[in-house]
């Protein structure tokens, strides 16, 4: 794959890229390298700590990561609950899905335990725990899981996460994801100026290009993996002034070519990694 570093280095010489991007809606960072990238810790530092639990987010900012990515389901009733699977079963060992239990039942569950025995006794938590800590401390990428989104929209995911989001007084340092285009849609009619961004679903895409989904879901960035990110993407993208974000990358040459193709951030099991790549480039 080639990236497009000629073009972006000429626009962050020029501080086009900076002007460019502040027509979009992104949320404040309440650390910030100022260097016009966003390193964001995906699912906390969780290369050394379990995904998506306090110590993982709480790693993240002690490495002084900009943003930390969280994934959100609901409980079995209706608490948005922080945990990548649907299915219980990786990461906690139990079996049923996180639907199938009430957030006082999620509590009891080991969640740590998996990934090293230090971490045994590992809180599951909530968005609600989560903000409390990380407000004024870092930004948060909120990723709507498909499988609690419903055609609902007052009273559904979104909406609650939403609530919370104002609860905590965070609302502009949050950002909300998801491959599920329904989030988006959800969004645009609750609450159209919070930050948001697709994240890439090609079946839901269809033909359309990333410019096209953006303009079409009113969104703030594109986001993809980086097993997708094409040419013909990253240029039309930088010829649009579009942010874009990038997951999951932990290769050092991988995280410096794509920062040089013009990605506004990057996501990362190794937020110190990045930041290392980022300032040393």
């Amino acid at each position: 794959m080639r990236f497009y570093s000629i073009l972006i280095a000429t626009l962050f010489i020029s501080g086009t890229f900076q002007q460019a991007v502040a027509q979009y809606n992104l949320p404040n960072l309440p650390h910030s390298n100022n260097d016009n990238f966003v390193v964001i810790a995906h699912r906390g530092a969780s290369a050394y700590a379990p995904e998506n639990t306090h110590s993982a987010f709480k790693m993240a900012i002690d490495m002084k990561a900009e943003m930390i990515e969280l994934d959100l389901l609901l409980s079995k009733d209706g608490v948005p609950v922080v945990i990548h699977d649907e299915d219980l079963k990786r990461t906690t060992g139990k079996n049923g899905l996180v639907s199938d239990y009430t957030l006082a039942e999620l509590k009891k569950l080991e969640t740590g335990a998996w990934f090293d025995e230090k971490y045994t006794g590992e809180p599951f938590p909530t968005l609600e725990e989560v903000l409390a800590y990380t407000k004024g401390k870092i930004a948060v990428n909120i990723e709507i899981k498909h499988e609690a989104v419903t055609d609902i929209t007052e009273g559904g995911i979104v909406d609650k996460a939403l609530k919370l989001v104002y609860q905590a007084g965070v609302e502009d340092q949050v950002i909300f994801s998801s491959f599920d285009y329904r989030v988006m849609e959800h969004l645009n009619k609750l609450d159209p100026d919070m930050p948001k961004a697709l994240l890439y679903e090609k079946r839901q895409s269809g033909e359309l290009t990333p410019k096209q989904l953006v303009e079409k879901y009113s969104v703030d960035a594109f986001n993809c993996s980086h097993k997708v990110l094409s040419d013909e993407w990253i240029e039309e993208l930088n010829a649009n002034n579009i942010p874009f974000f990038i997951y999951t990358v932990n290769d050092k040459a991988l995280m410096e070519r794509i920062t040089k193709a013009g990605a506004r951030g990057i996501f990362s099991d190794y937020p110190d990694v990045l930041s290392n790549v980022v300032e040393n480039m």
